[in-house]
């Protein structure tokens, strides 16, 4: 998991300064404003969302193996999964952000 995670922070890191380098080499043909922004909105909703799933995924299996021992554990469980549904919402709001500043 932790490689797949450098990995995926690799190509972002790659493709992010091959865009720059791009922008500054192609001086005739500017890039528009509006698409740079709907990239990084992209971004940034996709790697909230995948955290967000990644945090649920770990914390439902978590819930569901502590209520098979004591039933009464369920609702005592139920914030931490919205906490971590909580970092979708954050990644969406920054997007939003992004696109209207």
């Amino acid at each position: 998991m932790k490689r797949k995670m450098i990995v995926i922070a690799f190509v972002l890191f790659a493709v992010t300064t091959a865009f720059s380098f791009a922008q500054e080499e192609a001086a005739a043909e500017q890039v528009s404003g509006s698409a740079v922004k709907y990239i990084a909105a992209a971004v940034a909703v996709g790697i909230a969302c995948i955290g967000g799933g990644l945090a649920v995924g770990q914390i439902g299996a978590a819930a569901m193996g502590a209520m098979s021992e004591n039933a009464e554990l369920s609702g005592k469980a139920m914030p931490f999964v919205g906490l971590a549904e909580g970092i979708c919402l954050w990644g969406f709001l920054v997007g939003l952000l992004i696109l209207i500043l």
